[in-house]
Formats: C-alpha cells, sequence, structure tokens
C-alpha cells in the first residue's frame, strides 16, 4: 500500500510535465489483448499496439514483483523532463497498485544487439555498414549530451548498452530504459552512489573506483 501510495504521489507531483495516464482496458484494447510480443525480459515484456489516431505504439508492462516502484519512478521522472531527437519519447503511464506499464514510440527496426550479435545469421542486407554504425554512435553521443548539459535537471542514464538502444525506419538511435538513471543538480560535479548500478561489461570503469 505504502509503494502504491508513493508512486501515486510522485506522479501527481511532476504536474504539467507528468504523462498521459491509462487505465488497464485501454491498454488492453490499445494491445489487442496483449496480442503481440515484442520483446521480454527480466523487467517485464512490451507488446506492439495502435493508438487510436494509427500512431503504432510500445507498450512496456513491468513485472508486478518488480521492487519498490523505485524503477519506474526513475524512468518516468527521467524521461518526463526530455525532449530530444536522440530519446525515446514516453506517450504514456498506467499505474494501478502494483501494475504498471510505460507507453512507448514505437520504434520499427528495434535494438541494434541484433545486427552485433548475430552477424553470422543476419542476411547481407540487414548487416550495417560502418558509415550507419558511425552515424549510430554519434548520435546515442548526442543523446548522452543532451541528457548531462542540455536538460535543466541533469540525468545520468548508468547503462548504456546496445540492448537499450532503439532505431528507428531510419536507423537513427534513441536511448530508452532510464529505470537505473539519476537526476542530479546541473553544477553538481561529482556524484555519490550507495552501490554500482548498471550491467557488467558495459559499466564505466570509474562506478568501481
Amino acid at each position: 500500500m505504502k509503494e502504491n501510495e508513493s508512486v501515486e504521489a510522485f506522479i501527481v507531483e511532476l504536474g504539467s510535465v507528468a504523462p498521459k495516464r491509462y487505465s488497464y482496458s485501454e491498454i488492453k484494447k490499445l494491445t489487442n489483448s496483449f496480442t503481440e510480443k515484442l520483446s521480454q525480459g527480466g523487467y517485464g515484456s512490451v507488446f506492439k499496439g495502435e493508438l487510436p489516431d494509427g500512431h503504432v505504439i510500445a507498450v512496456k508492462v513491468l513485472n508486478k514483483s518488480k521492487g519498490d516502484g523505485q524503477e519506474f519512478i526513475n524512468e518516468v521522472a527521467s524521461i518526463s523532463r526530455t525532449s530530444h531527437v536522440s530519446i525515446v519519447t514516453l506517450i504514456g503511464v498506467y499505474h494501478e497498485r502494483s501494475r504498471r506499464a510505460l507507453i512507448y514510440e514505437f520504434m520499427t527496426s528495434g535494438s541494434p544487439d541484433k545486427f552485433i550479435y548475430h552477424q553470422g545469421s543476419v542476411e547481407r542486407s540487414h548487416q550495417l555498414e560502418i558509415k550507419t554504425l558511425f552515424e549510430i554512435v554519434v548520435g546515442i553521443a548526442r543523446g548522452l549530451e543532451y541528457l548531462h548539459r542540455g536538460c535543466n535537471t541533469r540525468i545520468l542514464h548508468f547503462d548504456i548498452k546496445p540492448h537499450n538502444i532503439l532505431l528507428d525506419e531510419s536507423l537513427c538511435p534513441k536511448i530508452s530504459d532510464f529505470g537505473l538513471a539519476k537526476l542530479c543538480k546541473t553544477k553538481e560535479s561529482i556524484v555519490s552512489m550507495t552501490g554500482a548500478r548498471g550491467t557488467v561489461g558495459y559499466t564505466a570503469p570509474e562506478v568501481f573506483c
């Protein structure tokens, strides 16, 4: 109950920057009863959906047992403050007791990990050229620069990896998954942490110093 109240209070506190709220019945209708699953992981599952105006969306349904709601709060708090071509757009949220979902714009080309880790099994027509890979990296860097320097509240993502980058139909990258993000004051040059965050193999080495 306390967890539910803290999440509810947080959403109310966001005020004008809060994303649109959806009911469970609305999400069920948008996803055609969760028919088309795009992916599944430790966080939950992502389903393809469509808004009444025809826009295709991705609905990220979080596991009910996912902690105390802090990752949900982190993600909404971070992404609600952003507006950049290299940051995925949060369209709306659903929250009721222990059930939560995030509604995002749909990225047609998925994440680049399928190009990186499955080169041998990917058709030549779907392999990425060096020029395209370079443009993806530059796009990610611009997104990170915006998060670190372009927002009124500085945002540290803490989990940049291929799985958390999404590509649109033109293979332009957008940073996603802000569940481990930390909000910092713009003038802070040193960030204190109680423990390491991120994924082993992708975490910045200075985190362990």
